[in-house]
């Protein structure tokens, strides 16, 4: 009998106190030692020599679209993708199944397809859309995440956006269930007005694309939020938030002890307009890419921790639905659930920022604000061994024979980072290695059930300085 299934020796442990000379001692899929020598047998050892040991990513906001619509991408597949890209945990959004996750049985037929299929553990939201009110008890005590609900049209008729009153109600009844909204933010008047003028007078292009979906019209839908919020005291989690003015409207909710954090994705971070513009549909995403000074300012907002954490939303399709020239009829949605930890490494690498920043940016923030912190989150001892092992020295240019997702095709494409994810451990077992690729394929994904969340700590993440 071992005292430990395996031990990584060797490493430098990215902890919440920095980073650390640690040996991680695994056993019955949890850290059970960690400190600067493990004493004791073992049945395996791991050298991560010259390598950093992160926590397993929490991917709070991924599309995997099944049932209904697997041929955009599957649990299969996107699970795939993000192990190999470190993260080891995700939140499948609601609404490109079919049918939408809005009401009990529909969620109930998803939890069973992903724990059929997916490679790592899994959360899932319900919806909010106009009309299924009655539903939400029900979804609440199957175990959503959460909610989700759109404040412009979603693109999909299937999940229609929330009106005014049903965002009233359905947050006044949210705040009672105990959960979070996820808002999709953006004005509907805004830009839809915005929209038809550009069509009116025959133009389609990325600018034109661009300025149809102005900041304005995401600070109006935040602001118009966090008002229904003060009157229902429902919590918030807005999600890929595009700019800081954004941000700066969240934080000063915030200081007023309302219960909200938001999220940007590395799309936002790593690149501008000007991509949309020469690279066209496959760089279309809702809000869009901003401006190069506007990304300055949202890397900015980053820096001086204004941002909770960092999602990839990764939302694929096939690759027809991109292949056109009209950016308001072409597919909106980032392929990348791959690249979120190495992109925040980069960031990190160029400001010059701690690396338990990034850590606290891709898995201890995700893990406290939606209820999963007393199993996920951070390398301590008793918590799930999800470790991402990552060598900063070793560069990685994204190629088609490199990525896992269903369809190759990606803004991320031809991006060379300047490290690259060596092994990823879920539980204890290892499910991807770079020389190697997935070494298990065998579906081991666990269903999460999260407690009650409480934003008692992830509401108040403390600016840098």
């Amino acid at each position: 009998m071992y005292d430990y299934h395996l031990v990584i020796k060797n490493g430098k442990v990215v902890t919440p106190n920095g980073v650390k000379d640690y040996e991680i001692g695994i056993k019955d899929g949890l850290i059970s030692a960690l400190e600067p020598e493990v004493k004791g047998s073992t049945e395996q050892i791991w050298n991560a020599q010259g390598q950093y040991i992160f926590p397993g990513a929490i991917d709070v906001h991924v599309h995997f679209n099944e049932p209904g619509r697997e041929v955009w991408e599957g649990f299969s597949t996107g699970s795939a993708m993000l192990a190999a890209g470190g993260v080891t945990t995700f939140f499948d959004m609601p609404l490109n199944g079919i049918p939408s996750t809005v009401t009990k049985e529909a969620f109930e037929e998803k939890k069973s397809i992903a724990g059929s299929k997916s490679l790592v553990d899994f959360g899932l939201w319900g919806g909010l859309v106009p009309g299924n009110e009655e539903e939400l008890s029900a979804l609440s005590e199957s175990g959503v995440v959460g909610f989700k609900a759109f404040m412009s049209p979603s693109g999909n008729e299937e999940f229609e956006r929330a009106d005014d009153d049903t965002l009233l109600k359905g947050m006044r009844r949210i705040a009672q269930l105990g959960k979070v909204l996820a808002l999709h933010a953006e004005s509907t008047p805004i830009v839809e007005l915005l929209q038809k003028e550009k069509e009116s007078q025959g133009l389609s292009d990325a600018d034109a694309y661009a300025s149809s979906r102005p900041i304005e019209a995401e600070v109006e839908a935040v602001q118009r939020a966090i008002s229904f919020a003060r009157i229902t005291g429902c919590p918030l989690h807005f999600v890929h938030i595009s700019s800081a003015a954004a941000a700066v409207e969240i934080q000063k909710a915030k200081q007023e002890g309302l219960d909200i954090t938001l999220e940007t994705c590395p799309h936002y971070l790593l690149f501008t307009h000007e991509d949309l513009a020469q690279k066209g549909a496959i760089a279309k995403c809702a809000p869009p890419l901003r401006k190069k000074h506007e990304q300055e300012r949202l890397v900015e907002a980053l820096v001086e921790g204004q941002i909770d954490m960092v999602s990839s939303d990764h939302s694929p399709c096939t690759p027809d639905l991109k292949d056109q020239d009209n950016m308001f009829t072409a597919w909106g949605g980032i392929n990348g659930g791959q690249f979120t930890l190495l992109s925040m490494i980069e960031l990190a690498l160029i400001y010059d920022l701690p690396f338990h920043e990034v850590a606290q940016w891709t898995a201890s923030a995700p893990a406290r604000r939606f209820g999963l912190d007393k199993i996920k989150g951070e390398l301590k001892v008793g918590l799930q061994a999800d470790l991402a092992v990552v060598h900063t020295s070793d560069a990685f240019t994204a190629v088609k024979d490199n990525m896992y997702d269903k369809h190759k095709f990606s803004v991320y494409e031809g991006r060379t980072f300047p490290c690259s994810v060596a092994a990823v451990f879920s539980s204890g077992e290892i499910v991807y290695e770079k020389n190697k690729g997935l070494i298990s394929t065998r579906p081991g994904g666990k269903w999460l059930k999260p407690v009650e969340n409480d934003l008692s700590s992830a509401a108040c993440i403390k600016k840098r300085g």
